[in-house]
């Protein structure tokens, strides 16, 4: 990750812990696509429905993601695969 991604990412971070708290009530568990240079934050169901918002706003822009109420917007598990 470059500089220019991380603080991207950090801006992106502040701005969704200041509105998360206020998020929580109503939107727990959706995704919000922030644009980290103007704050203008996108929501969805899952990635694809926040990024589509976003993308239609600012087409050319770089988009951190969040899930409201949680640490992660994924969780990774071990699939059990029968074969």
């Amino acid at each position: 990750m470059s500089k220019k991604d991380r603080a991207q990412f950090k801006r992106g971070a502040r701005f969704f812990q200041k509105i998360e708290k206020r998020l929580i009530p109503r939107f727990k568990g959706r995704i919000v696509a922030i644009e980290p240079t103007s704050g203008k934050y996108f929501m969805g169901f899952d990635e694809l429905e926040a990024a589509k918002q976003a993308l239609a706003a600012f087409p050319n822009k770089v988009f951190v993601f969040f899930r409201i109420g949680y640490p992660a917007v994924h969780k990774f598990r071990p699939l059990n695969i029968m074969c």
